[in-house]
């Protein structure tokens, strides 16, 4: 039995518009609960060779309040942000399901700038005074993952 083609307007438009608002409620509530959820530690410790990471975080006293991504993005940008978040996320994901995770995980030459950056960011007053050429962490080696509370102890 064909439809009229004015009752088929009619549904294909019904399915467009349910698409459309369907689409809007994804992009208004999906993507920041997404985001959110996938800037939490406990998301970048779902990974099992982060494991020994998030532990020494959970255990880094002050900084025990950051997130990954506080030190581990740029963090002066939104779009920049979620640029490298995306970048650095699909790196990630690529390393893991292919077995090239490097032992142990080291910081990329961009990863070392960014961190740096933030580190500047955070401690703007602090550093001030102080030459921000050299590593924050060549002084503060406790601050690295390695070097903190439980790892510290092996």
């Amino acid at each position: 039995m064909r439809v009229p083609c004015s009752r088929r307007a009619a549904v294909s438009a019904l399915a467009a518009t349910a698409g459309v608002l369907a689409l809007t409620a994804f992009l208004l509530v999906g993507p920041p609960r997404l985001l959110a959820k996938s800037e939490s530690p406990e998301f970048c410790a779902s990974c099992h060779v982060m494991g020994d990471q998030y532990a020494a975080w959970s255990h880094a006293g002050a900084h025990r309040r950051l997130k990954c991504v506080d030190c581990h993005l740029p963090n002066g940008n939104p779009v920049v942000h979620y640029v490298w978040k995306s970048i650095d996320g699909m790196k990630d994901v690529i390393s893991f399901n292919t077995g090239h995770i490097p032992d142990p995980i080291t910081l990329s030459g961009h990863g070392t700038k960014v961190l740096q950056a933030n580190c500047i960011r955070c401690h703007e007053a602090t550093v001030a005074r102080m030459d921000t050429t050299r590593q924050c962490w060549g002084c503060h080696r406790q601050l690295r993952h390695k070097l903190t509370g439980i790892i510290a102890t092996r």
